[in-house]
């Protein structure tokens, strides 16, 4: 096969990319080190009291009045008297609630309960671009700072989940959930390359390349007859994940933007699927086929033993600019065509969301003064009527109300 080279300084093809992608990381090392030293770690800000009594679910004269009485974590007041409280403080003031609260309203600590089984949510879409990645970063930390116990796994090679939460594979040399899910005697347990995040209740499997080595090693596997598990590849992830079962409420998984092996194995341990779909005709016709290809690679690994069953699964509308005709009218055409399983509330096209990324935050990193307030707070409504939503569904499953 004749491999084409540059036109101007005759490298090859291969030489070029990898010459480029080397450039690329070393620019982006750079860039970190303006934001973050080499031996610093990423922080959380203080949260507003408003914040913070969203967050609980109670109102901002409550926690007030918890303060005046000397109950609870004391918060920094600033001069103008403005309270603020750290992560740590919101998850103290939590438990203090749940301990103190009235005993017919105790759903402070919202954690499983007895008979109530981990969630796995896995976030898929076949086309990159459509907000997975972000979808999967925001509900992950909504649910930590709504008190659940989560842990993120980053499937995607590209590790881009990794590093909205301060993890650079190319620089940390982070271990990948490959290490959980290889076929060799190198394997190893989950618990072994979990991390903590910044975020209180938030815990993280970081992703990096060596995942891809996943797609290749499952078939071979599949045909050997030194790994002969290796054709039972869709309950790797269920399986690793029996070892810490009983420390999380809830796993997110970001799957990679295609249909290959590691989304497949993720598909196969998840209790329920968010599929993120950008409103516009190129996109909802790339997920069509998305569904096709899903649907029949599902019945013939079904055929081989393997189910996926689901308590729920609903589509996203991502980057969704209202105002926009045609984007409006796909959202109309979608909800006509799946009422049931399209999420009422959309997440909106946002100028905070896209700059906070530019640092590598989420919007719930970021301080309200950094940006125009409508547009924070129009962000920020749309966002936290996503993960509601979402978050009640889950609890559905728990056979809450």
């Amino acid at each position: 096969m004749n491999v084409q080279v540059n036109e101007t300084d005759g490298t090859s093809f291969h030489e070029t990319i990898i010459q480029q992608g080397e450039l690329i990381s070393d620019k982006l090392h750079m860039l970190r080190m303006e934001y973050y030293a080499p031996d610093s770690k990423k922080t959380l800000r203080q949260f507003s009291l408003a914040e913070v009594a969203y967050y609980l679910g109670v109102t901002q004269s409550n926690i007030k009045k918890l303060h005046l009485d000397g109950k609870g974590p004391v918060p920094t007041t600033s001069i103008s008297g403005r309270r603020t409280y750290t992560a740590d403080q919101m998850f103290e003031l939590r438990a203090y609630l749940d301990r103190h609260g009235r005993a017919d309203f105790k759903n402070y600590v919202p954690h499983r309960r007895n008979g109530e089984a981990l969630q796995v949510l896995s976030v898929v879409n076949f086309k990159g671009g459509s907000g997975k990645t972000t979808s999967a970063a925001h509900l992950a930390q909504h649910l930590a700072l709504t008190g659940h116990r989560v842990l993120a796994i980053d499937l995607d090679p590209q590790a881009s989940l990794s590093a909205l939460h301060g993890i650079q594979p190319e620089i940390d040399k982070n271990p990948s959930l490959y290490e959980a899910l290889r076929y060799d005697d190198q394997k190893k347990p989950i618990s072994a390359i979990i991390q903590p995040t910044h975020i209180p209740g938030l815990d993280i499997v970081p992703a990096n390349l060596e995942l891809q080595e996943y797609e290749y090693d499952t078939p071979l596997a599949a045909t050997s007859r030194v790994s002969p598990d290796g054709r039972l590849f869709f309950t790797r992830i269920s399986e690793a994940l029996k070892e810490v079962d009983g420390r999380y409420d809830v796993v997110v998984i970001d799957c990679p933007p295609q249909l290959g092996y590691l989304t497949l194995t993720a598909l196969t341990a998840s209790t329920s699927v968010l599929i993120t779909i950008h409103p516009q005709m190129l996109d909802v016709m790339s997920m069509s086929q998305f569904l096709l290809m899903l649907g029949g690679i599902l019945q013939s690994i079904s055929e081989a033993g393997a189910e996926v069953r689901l308590r729920w699964f609903r589509y996203l509308v991502t980057r969704y600019e209202p105002t926009d005709g045609p984007q409006a009218q796909m959202v109309g055409f979608m909800q006509a065509l799946f009422p049931k399983q399209m999420l009422s509330s959309q997440m909106l096209k946002s100028t905070a969301i896209a700059d906070a990324g530019i640092t590598n935050q989420t919007l719930y990193e970021v301080d309200r003064a950094q940006f125009t307030r409508s547009t924070y707070d129009r962000a920020m409504e749309a966002l936290n009527g996503v993960n509601e939503e979402i978050t009640t569904l889950i609890h559905k499953a728990w056979g809450r109300k």
